[in-house]
């Protein structure tokens, strides 16, 4: 599994900054605030995203995706706690593998990698084959909140 010490961070803050989200990096082995799931997982608060080194990238990928797929209104209030619905959550997977295509040495592939490993369940039996054919739903949420465009690419813009 890709960790964050195996990344660029600097490419990581640049793309999560586009989103008006903080890195905050936490020492190695202290609680990561606002982690939903614990250990090494991702954490939000506000509008930050905390992770240590060992953080995995697709746990940051995630979070992130909530964060820029909720209501201004939740992310107000964020701490630990996405919430949402079974769609946005949809949304959220689809939108964590168009990040990680953003970003230098992850890209979608080691996405699908990573998140059948750490065991996302999907209806196709592993991401790369839900993504390809069974994501439309997430699809069109993703436009209709303006996060990406007609071409299913990234606007850069959260959900408003």
């Amino acid at each position: 599994m890709l960790r964050l010490a195996g990344v660029d961070r600097v490419a990581v803050a640049a793309l999560l900054d586009r989103y008006g989200l903080e890195l905050a990096l936490v020492a190695p082995n202290e609680v990561i605030p606002g982690s939903y799931w614990g250990e090494s997982e991702a954490g939000l608060r506000g509008d930050r995203l905390y992770a240590r080194l060992d953080t995995p990238v697709h746990s940051v990928l995630h979070e992130a995706s909530h964060y820029i797929c909720m209501t201004p209104e939740r992310r107000s209030g964020l701490d630990r706690d996405a919430g949402g619905d079974d769609l946005e959550e949809s949304a959220v997977c689809y939108l964590q593998v168009l990040l990680a295509g953003a970003l230098p040495a992850v890209g979608r592939d080691r996405a699908f990698a990573d998140m059948d490993a750490w065991g996302y369940s999907f209806r196709l039996g592993n991401t790369r084959g839900w993504f390809e054919g069974d994501a439309q739903d997430a699809c069109a949420w993703l436009r209709q909140h303006g996060v990406t465009d007609q071409g299913d690419r990234l606007t850069g813009a959260c959900r408003a």
